[in-house]
């Protein structure tokens, strides 16, 4: 089930406004049900009521009756404002959210788009975690970050199924678009003459559509969703305010992949989550990697790499916003992922997030991908790039990308990196950790001089990072050359270490880098 909140959050301002809502807005729906003047309501507990054929005061009793069979809303539209303080008084009295409906919503489309939240809430309960990349409402505002533009998701008849909030104006086909009326008759002619209906049903192509300023139309981006050859639906993308963005189109074809994993799951539930549990097996070792490859349409036999992705700020203490945070990063990755490969996987393990990228072509650039998926991501991430291996391989690649962020949430002040890029600063960290989980291997000398004398340690520290330097160490701390010379001598002295013997200059090295407080 949804709670209420949650499906108002979706259909946004232009469908429906809460008038009263009594007993908050966490409650539960279960389903949409149609009544009707005449009807004997069949209402049960969590219903969303669509009240059609009585506006205004006329249906209040059908207020009341959702009231006492436990309905968590009643959608009414409205004929003046009159009757508002009579509808809101019924719907207090009665405990029942009133949400008014604007008149010239088609209540088939109003149906439609509301089933639509549900079925999502329904598929995410019984996979358990969730699906990953949230629902079709979800892709959109994801489509819509990643392009700049204006999102609709439509099926094979044209009918609106999902859409992205915005601030921005929207034009006339839009509106009409979602209010489930048709878009102007002499624009739709157009669109049907330059084949653009055909080449979205045929292809798998971005087709630009030009603005039409005579009938209130601006630019539009399209493009076919397609499974197995097969048309499931469109996506549409209106230029705003501002012009789209520059790579708007490659952001269209992997969103366009995406989406097709979520209309095929709106006739089976296996779908998504079937891929992420194959990708997570795969990464944990529970499954063969090859036999992976061959179920999702990838060749064994050309090279792969895993990419792993982590918050770089603390995680909230809040679960609902945590969870919202990993949703939004495993969507846009999985939207670049797909644009990449449509056989390219993405899922989640613990706070981390993975993309499998198989069939790699020689020279690719996993580093230049990844930079563009941490850009798009809506919350500061960073990301390490595994190794290139043969797909049997694919776990070494993994524990090459978990141990690059492990030293990045170690202090490797980087957004994104392979092995091969900082080796030294991660073999340091790795060392460190261990010293760090290892008070016998310290050396309770230099512990002292850190917590006794702060600042004989750190420019103790600074002169053998230049070598016995002095005035390297002096410029890099920001004080005299004798300052060096004298707060040395004296950390060697209170220490009682021997600054000759290069172990004991090797040691206090990498004990003198561990965090503060350890």
């Amino acid at each position: 089930m949804a709670q209420l909140r949650q499906v108002l959050i979706a259909l946004g301002d232009p469908l429906v406004e809460v008038e009263v809502a009594p007993e908050g807005l966490d409650g539960e729906v279960g389903d949409v049900v149609v009544l009707e003047p005449d009807d004997d309501p069949e209402l049960r507990r969590g219903d969303l009521a669509l009240v059609i054929g009585a506006r205004g005061r006329a249906a209040v009793p059908l207020i009341r009756a959702a009231g006492r069979r436990g309905a968590a809303a009643v959608a009414v539209k409205v004929e003046s404002d009159s009757a508002l303080p009579l509808l809101r008084s019924a719907a207090t009295d009665a405990g029942v959210a009133l949400l008014a409906v604007a008149a010239d919503v088609r209540w088939e489309q109003l149906a439609t788009l509301v089933r639509g939240v549900l079925e999502a809430a329904r598929g995410a309960a019984d996979e358990d975690a969730g699906e990953t990349l949230g629902d079709l409402f979800s892709l959109a505002q994801t489509i819509a970050a990643l392009t700049g533009g204006i999102v609709s998701i439509e099926d094979t008849a044209s009918r609106v199924l999902a859409y992205s909030r915005s601030d921005d104006e929207v034009d006339e086909l839009r509106r009409l678009s979602i209010l489930g009326r048709q878009g102007p008759a002499p624009y739709l002619k157009m669109l049907h003459e330059w084949g653009v209906y055909q080449r979205l049903r045929a292809t798998e192509e971005v087709v630009r559509i030009e603005e039409r300023p005579d009938l209130g139309i601006r630019t539009r981006l399209a493009i076919g969703v397609h499974a197995g050859g097969r048309p499931l639906g469109s996506i549409w993308v209106q230029e705003g305010a501002a012009p789209l963005a520059a790579r708007a189109e490659q952001a269209l074809i992997g969103a366009a992949r995406v989406a097709a994993l979520h209309l095929v799951r709106r006739r089976s539930a296996a779908g998504t989550r079937f891929r992420e549990n194959l990708l997570a097996g795969m990464l944990e070792g529970r499954s063969d990697p090859v036999s992976v490859a061959r179920q999702i349409g990838a060749d064994p036999a050309k090279p792969a790499a895993v990419v792993a992705f982590a918050p770089r700020e603390a995680e909230p203490v809040d679960r609902s916003e945590l969870e919202l945070r990993r949703s939004a990063l495993a969507a846009v990755i999985s939207v670049h992922a797909a644009a990449y490969r449509r056989s390219a996987m993405v899922t989640q393990l613990g706070d981390r997030t993975y993309a499998f990228l198989p069939d790699l072509p020689a020279g690719v650039s996993l580093l230049d991908l990844t930079r563009e998926m941490v850009a798009s991501a809506e919350v500061p991430v960073r990301a390490a790039v595994g190794r290139v291996v043969a797909v049997a391989d694919v776990g070494v690649s993994r524990q090459e990308a978990d141990r690059v962020l492990d030293a990045m949430a170690r202090g490797l002040d980087l957004e994104v990196a392979t092995l091969a890029d900082v080796r030294s600063q991660v073999l340091v960290s790795e060392t460190l950790a261990v010293l760090a989980d290892n008070p016998r291997l310290r050396d309770p000398r230099l512990t002292a001089l850190r917590a006794e004398h702060p600042d004989l340690a750190s420019s103790l520290l600074a002169y053998l990072d230049a070598l016995g330097d002095v005035r390297s160490a002096a410029r890099a701390l920001h004080v005299h050359p004798n300052t060096v010379r004298y707060r040395v001598r004296r950390a060697a002295e209170v220490a009682g270490i021997d600054l000759a013997d290069p172990l004991e200059r090797l040691f206090a090295s990498l004990q003198l880098r561990l965090p503060p407080g350890v």
